[in-house]
C-alpha cells in the first residue's frame, strides 16, 4: 500500500487560534490602530503568572498592575453633606396658602406639577394628621420611663376624669338610642322571606360596564392631556359620570376636564343656559350641537382646545380625550370638529367599539372612546334604558319600561307625535297607550291581537333618537344665593360710590345661546325667555351665532395665531398681588404657576386665573 501523506496536526498555539483575520477593503484603513492592538493583546496575553503560594508574579494583560492604581481622593466640601435644594419656611408657607386655594380651581392651570411638593397639600387635607394628640396627658413621662413605668397602659384621648365621665355617658346614650331604633325597626319590618335563588339579570343591562370597556376608558384617560366629558342636554346631571370625575380629581388631578353639553337643539334655550350656569362653577362648560351643516359651539370649542395647546407649550402636541355615556354624541362632536366623517356614528348606542386617534391640527389630537355606564345603586333597569345607553331591539321585554316613560313626558307631546287623542282622564296607562298605538301602526299578531312589544320598541326608539320632546328640569337657583348676590351688589355699590355694581361672576365661555336652532317644539310652561343673568355673556356675541361654522374652520386653519385666556373665558374680578415675591425661592415656586398671557403682573400672580 502506498504511503499516504499524514494530515496536518490541529494542535496550534493559543495565539495562532486567537488571531483575528483582517480583510483588506479598498478605500478603507485596514491597519490596526492602538485600540485594536490593545484588545488583541488582552485576548492573546494569556493568564497571569503566579508563584507556589498563589501570588501574582507577572500580571496578565487584562489585569491592572498595582503600580498603576492611584489612591482616590474626595474633595473636601460642605456641599457633599448639605441639602441639594433649600427653601425658606416663609416661601413654603406662601406656596402652601397660595396654591391651596387654586389647586382644585377648574379655571387655573398648573403648568409644571412634577416640580412642586404636592404632598404638602395632600397631607394638609388629611384630617387625621391635623389631630394633635396630647402625648403628655395620654402617656406621662413618669409612667413611661423610670421605676414606675407601665408599658401596657391603655391609650385614651382624655386628660381628666371629668372628660372620661362625659365620654362614657355619651357612649351610653348612643348605645341606648341605637337599641331603641333597632327594636322599632324589627317591630315594623315585614316578615322576611328567605331567598333561595339569586336574582337573574339580563346580560343586556350590563352593557358598558365590562372590563374591556373600562380598559379602553383608562387608556384614553392616561393618554390624554385634556378630557372632554360629553353630556346629553336632555339630562346632563343623569349622564354625568361622577365616579370617573372623582377618579380624575384624586388620581389624575393634573389633567383638565371640560364639560360639553351636546344635543342642545332638543331642549329649550333657557334649559341649556340654566344647566351651564349650574355646572360652570365645577368645570368649564360649553353648549354644543353636533351637525355637519348647522353646528353650534364649534368655534368656541376649537378656541378652547388651542388655548390648552398653548398652555402646554412644552409638549410637541396635546391629546384630547372624549368620555361619557353611550349615545351622547362623542363621535358626532369629533366629526363636527373635523368637518367630515372620521368616526363611525349611528343613532343607536354602542357604535364605537375601541379607542381611536384623530388628528385635528398639528398640535391637537383627538381620542374617541367607547361609552361607559358607571354602576350606580340609584339607577334601576328602567332608568338605564331611558338614558339611551342600550339598544332597543335587544331588550327582552321593552313594554315594561313604557310606564316610566309616560310619567316623564307630557301627554300633549305624545299625542302630537303619534297622532293619538289625549284621553279624558288626562294621561294614558301603559297598556292602553301601547294597544292604541299598535292598532294605529298596524302592528297586529295572530287573531288580531295588538303587538304590544313591537309598539314599545317604536316608542323607545323614538325616545332615544330625540323625536319625543323631553328634558329634565334644571335645578332652580337657591333663594339664599340670590339674597347673597343682592347683598354683595349693594355692598360693592356702597363702597365704590356707584348706583350699580356688578358681582364678580364665575368665568365661563361666551356663547350666544339664543342662536341655537331648535328641533323640537315645546309649549306651555316649557317655553321661557332667557334670564337677564343668562344673557349677560351673550350681549357681546350677538352676531357670532350665524358664522359658527366659519369661525371654527378659520380657527383650525389659523392655528399659529396666539390666543389669550380672555379670548375664551369671561374674565372675573381676581385680585392680583401688586408686588412680586421677595426671595429667589418664592420666585421659583410662583413662576411654575403662571398666567398664559405673561407680563410682569401675571408673573407675580400665584396661579393662572381666568
Amino acid at each position: 500500500m502506498a504511503p499516504t501523506k499524514k494530515s496536518s496536526s490541529f494542535s496550534k498555539t493559543r495565539s495562532s487560534v486567537s488571531q483575528v483575520s483582517l480583510q483588506k477593503v479598498k478605500g478603507e484603513n485596514f491597519y490596526r490602530n492602538a485600540k485594536q492592538v490593545k484588545r488583541l493583546k488582552m485576548l492573546t496575553g494569556g493568564k497571569a503568572v503566579r508563584d507556589r503560594d498563589g501570588k501574582i508574579i507577572e500580571a496578565a494583560a487584562f489585569q491592572k498592575g498595582e503600580d498603576e492604581a492611584t489612591p482616590g481622593r474626595v474633595q473636601p466640601d460642605r456641599r457633599w453633606f448639605g441639602n441639594t435644594r433649600v427653601i425658606s419656611q416663609t416661601a413654603l408657607d406662601h406656596f402652601r396658602t397660595s396654591l391651596q386655594t387654586k389647586q382644585h380651581d377648574p379655571y387655573s392651570v398648573l403648568l409644571r406639577r412634577n416640580k412642586l411638593p404636592m404632598q404638602l397639600l395632600d397631607d394638609a387635607r388629611n384630617p387625621n394628621l391635623h389631630k394633635r394628640s396630647h402625648i403628655v396627658e395620654i402617656e406621662p413621662f413618669a409612667g413611661t420611663f423610670g421605676p414606675k413605668a407601665q408599658r401596657k397602659r391603655p391609650r385614651i384621648d382624655v386628660g381628666t376624669f371629668e372628660e372620661l365621665g362625659k365620654l362614657g355617658a355619651t357612649a351610653a346614650e348612643e348605645a341606648a338610642q341605637a337599641k331603641v331604633i333597632s327594636e322599632l325597626a324589627e317591630a315594623t319590618a315585614p316578615p322576611a322571606m328567605e331567598q333561595t335563588h339569586a336574582d337573574y339579570i339580563e346580560p343586556i343591562y350590563a352593557k358598558g360596564t365590562s372590563r374591556r370597556i373600562y380598559g379602553e376608558l383608562y387608556k384614553v384617560i392616561d393618554s390624554s392631556d385634556v378630557l372632554l366629558h360629553v353630556l346629553d342636554a336632555r339630562d346632563p346631571l343623569g349622564t354625568l359620570c361622577e365616579s370617573v370625575l372623582e377618579y380624575i380629581r384624586k388620581e389624575k388631578a393634573h389633567k383638565q376636564v371640560v364639560l360639553v353639553i351636546n344635543k342642545c337643539d332638543l331642549v329649550p334655550n333657557w334649559v341649556t343656559a340654566r344647566y351651564i350656569q349650574h355646572l360652570t362653577p365645577r368645570y368649564p362648560t360649553i353648549a354644543f350641537h353636533a351637525s355637519p351643516n348647522h353646528s353650534f359651539g364649534k368655534g368656541s370649542l376649537i378656541q378652547l382646545l388651542r388655548q390648552f395647546s398653548q398652555l402646554h407649550s412644552d409638549k410637541k402636541q396635546i391629546s384630547v380625550g372624549f368620555i361619557g355615556y353611550p349615545n351622547v354624541g362623542k363621535s358626532s362632536v369629533i366629526n363636527t370638529l373635523k368637518s367630515g366623517k372620521v368616526c363611525r356614528v349611528a343613532p343607536v348606542p354602542g357604535e364605537t367599539k375601541v379607542w381611536q386617534y384623530i388628528t385635528l391640527t398639528r398640535r391637537i389630537y383627538l381620542i374617541d372612546c367607547p361609552g361607559i355606564v358607571p354602576t350606580s345603586a340609584h339607577d334601576s333597569q328602567t332608568a338605564t334604558v331611558l338614558k339611551g345607553v342600550l339598544r332597543v331591539e335587544a331588550l327582552p321585554t321593552p313594554s315594561e319600561h313604557i310606564a316610566e316613560l309616560l310619567t316623564r313626558v307630557k301627554p300633549l307631546y305624545l299625542s302630537r307625535t303619534y297622532g293619538q287623542p289625549v284621553p279624558e282622564m288626562g294621561s294614558w296607562s301603559a297598556d292602553d297607550f301601547l294597544d292604541a298605538l299598535a292598532r294605529a301602526k298596524g302592528r297586529l299578531l295572530k287573531g288580531g291581537e295588538p303587538d304590544v312589544e313591537g309598539a314599545a320598541k317604536i316608542v323607545l326608539s323614538d325616545w332615544v333618537r330625540g323625536r319625543i320632546p323631553f328634558f329634565v328640569a334644571p335645578p332652580e337657583r337657591p333663594a339664599e344665593l340670590n339674597e347673597l348676590e343682592a347683598k354683595e351688589r349693594a355692598r360693592l355699590a356702597k363702597s365704590k360710590g356707584r348706583e350699580r355694581a356688578e358681582v364678580p361672576r364665575v368665568p365661563g365661555v361666551k356663547q350666544n345661546l339664543g342662536s341655537i336652532m331648535q328641533k323640537n317644539t315645546f309649549v306651555g310652561e316649557d317655553v321661557r325667555p332667557l334670564d337677564a343673568i343668562e344673557l349677560e355673556g351673550e350681549s357681546e356675541d350677538e352676531g357670532e351665532g350665524e358664522d359658527e361654522d366659519a369661525a371654527g374652520d378659520d380657527a383650525v386653519e389659523d392655528e399659529d395665531v396666539l390666543l389669550t385666556w380672555g379670548d375664551v373665558f369671561v374674565e372675573a374680578d381676581v385680585a392680583v398681588p401688586a408686588e412680586t415675591a421677595g426671595s429667589d425661592e418664592e420666585e421659583e415656586w410662583l413662576g411654575i404657576i403662571s398666567h398664559p398671557e405673561g407680563g410682569e403682573q401675571n408673573r407675580a400672580c400665584s396661579s393662572s386665573s381666568c
